[in-house]
């Protein structure tokens, strides 16, 4: 297996893994995680509610059990149309293929346990998408504006980072790009940020260190400072082994940190009266939530993502974010096995192919991102002669 298959594997599925444990637990608050499972998830767990056919506030969704969620079926989507393209993908990419996938072919859907339509699962969120450019006929450029400001498009986001490997502005910029279809403000923002660290993480040789400086240089407004508080906050943090009371500070010191910044407000299910609207000084919640536990736990797969699930709250977006960077750092090895077969068993999906699916397309497009590179070296060359003699001056100086 090739490094980019390998990586691509394993960001596929280290998000997926983290998309179905976090599922479990999503929307409560880590005391009431603890209550209801006798102590910390420690893996996959059964649902909230063992009738989650009529549960509220969740029915109808089979949360838990394995089952992925809307997550990793936003992004096997979007790994399809890239699958397609062959190329990279821009907010018209959205319009003209995304959108016909999401209405148009009927797939298995784990937490509804039947075959149905894309559309018919995702959040109100992600219908937007079908609403304003399949109904709308909205410039996709455009489309995102006016939705509800959240995660939505950051989640299924790390493909774009596989198209960019070892490119963190390159993700960025396409990821705020094609976004643009489904978000404004910070969760446009977001998108792009997660993009550009999942494009840091598969880099050969890349660090941690490597994952959170993409992070910055790329981040705007209170993206940029929801990431460098938490940073600040977990820096030093004792390593792992930990015991459960660290864990537990270590959740509360996060969220301490990126509350100020986070529009929902404390009670999840009780947003403020400001919640998910379009700022300059807010960030969602994931995204620097995600990275404060992947420091914290030094890049290990296993530890950010269980931290992840036990945070509660947007668990699997979290679990997903996380999940996915330290995959990329550590290759699909640290994805524990046990927990992927049990979860494509359960979810009826094979996420290796779609890993691999990916892969394909990624080198694909990388192997013509060369021959661009290339032809635009030759280019400069043509246009300024001397521009390769000054760089080497410029750099020597």
């Amino acid at each position: 297996m090739s490094w980019l298959e390998d990586r691509t594997v394993a960001v596929i599925t280290g998000a997926a893994v983290g998309d179905a444990l976090g599922g479990a637990t999503e929307g409560w608050t880590p005391q009431q995680i603890e209550e209801r499972h006798g102590g910390r998830v420690r893996g996959i767990v059964g649902p909230w509610y063992p009738n989650w056919q009529d549960a509220r506030p969740i029915a109808p969704y089979h949360k838990g059990d394995g089952h992925i969620t809307d997550d990793t079926l936003m992004t096997r989507a979007l790994v399809e149309v890239y699958a397609k393209r062959r190329e990279h993908l821009d907010a018209y990419a959205m319009a003209e293929d995304l959108v016909p996938l999401m209405i148009g072919e009927p797939r298995w859907i784990p937490e509804l346990e039947s075959t149905a339509l894309l559309l018919q699962r995702v959040f109100l969120a992600e219908k937007w998408l079908v609403a304003r450019l399949h109904y709308g006929h909205v410039d996709p450029r455009e489309a995102g504006v006016g939705n509800v400001v959240n995660c939505g498009a950051a989640m299924y986001a790390a493909p774009v980072g596989l198209v960019n490997a070892g490119d963190p502005r390159g993700a960025y910029a396409e990821a705020i790009d094609l976004t643009g279809a489904h978000q404004s403000s910070y969760g446009r923002e977001a998108a792009g940020v997660f993009a550009a660290m999942v494009a840091a993480s598969v880099a050969p040789g890349a660090t941690l260190d490597d994952v959170v400086a993409a992070a910055l240089d790329v981040a705007h407004d209170g993206t940029a400072a929801a990431l460098r508080a938490v940073v600040e906050a977990v820096e030093g943090w004792p390593a792992a082994p930990r015991t459960d009371d660290e864990e537990r500070e270590l959740a509360r010191l996060v969220r301490e940190t990126v509350a100020p910044y986070d529009s929902v407000g404390p009670e999840y299910r009780q947003m403020s009266m400001d919640a998910r609207r379009p700022s300059r000084t807010k960030s969602i919640e994931e995204l620097p939530v995600a990275l404060g536990l992947l420091l914290a736990h030094r890049g290990d797969y296993r530890g950010a993502v269980l931290a992840a699930v036990n945070y509660g709250r947007d668990a699997d977006s979290i679990a997903v974010m996380a999940g996915a960077v330290a995959a990329g750092l550590g290759g699909s090895g640290v994805v524990p096995a046990q927990w992927l077969d049990e979860i494509e068993a359960a979810s009826k999906m094979d996420v290796r192919e779609t890993g691999r699916l990916m892969a394909s397309a990624a080198a694909d497009i990388l192997r013509a991102d060369r021959e661009r590179a290339l032809g635009r070296l030759a280019a400069i060359d043509a246009v300024a002669p001397d521009a390769a003699g000054a760089a080497v001056a410029g750099g020597l100086g």
